[in-house]
């Protein structure tokens, strides 16, 4: 494949602290009841307004408000509660030295996404930045991943995604991209497998492999 759309948190970087200690103090101005880690984790990943309403039991009125209580902690503290998996930069040097075109599809937004690649020096890698917007009206991964698609004119046949839960595995399915799961991030084998993953990673440089004997 030439074009890799990658994910962002728990595929490129460990965001779990951030996302999770934004979310605890959003459900605690909301005066809602605390989570527990394991239902804390369960934010990373999927748009936050349907996090809220789906983990947090939130009505859809209580989880805007709760997006904009998260918004409070997040820009100043969270995103950097951060840090990259050990081989993510040593393979995305790899992928663009072996000539591949390297993007990144987020639901997280994507003025979050950009500062983030930045923070970390990744920027160069990417030809393309595809996130969330602040408004919530571009925000489900296989929208993300179908206006990438469009915008760079790209062939989903020669495009695979890289992610770490199912809503990564079925936007690509809904996009008729091939796909790789990473098991290092935050969605078990079996979540993955049950989404339609084509491979499976253990780890960054693993992924290269994959992606660099497609």
């Amino acid at each position: 494949m030439k074009n890799i759309f990658f994910d962002l948190d728990g595929t490129l970087t460990d965001s779990g602290l951030g996302i999770t200690n934004s979310v605890a103090y959003a459900l605690k101005k909301l005066q809602q009841p605390a989570l527990e880690i394991q239902e804390l984790e369960l934010f990373i990943g999927p748009p936050l307004v349907d996090a809220f309403m789906d983990v947090a039991g939130l009505t859809k009125e209580e989880a805007l408000l709760g997006v904009q209580y998260y918004r409070e902690y997040y820009p100043e503290k969270g995103i950097f509660e951060n840090e990259l998996y050990a081989g993510v930069t040593e393979m995305l040097t790899e992928l663009q030295a072996a000539e591949k075109t390297l993007f990144l599809t987020t639901s997280k937004p994507q003025l979050y996404a950009e500062q983030i690649l930045a923070h970390f020096g990744l920027t160069q890698f990417f030809k393309g930045i595809y996130g969330a917007s602040m408004d919530g009206s571009l925000s489900a991964k296989g929208d993300i991943i179908r206006q990438a698609l469009t915008k760079e004119k790209l062939s989903p046949a020669d495009t695979i995604m890289v992610g770490d839960r199912e809503y990564d595995i079925r936007g690509a399915y809904q996009n008729d991209l091939m796909s790789v799961g990473v098991l290092y991030g935050y969605g078990t084998e079996v979540e993955l497998n049950t989404a339609g993953a084509h491979y499976f990673a253990e780890s960054p440089l693993e992924v290269a492999e994959i992606l660099l004997g497609e």
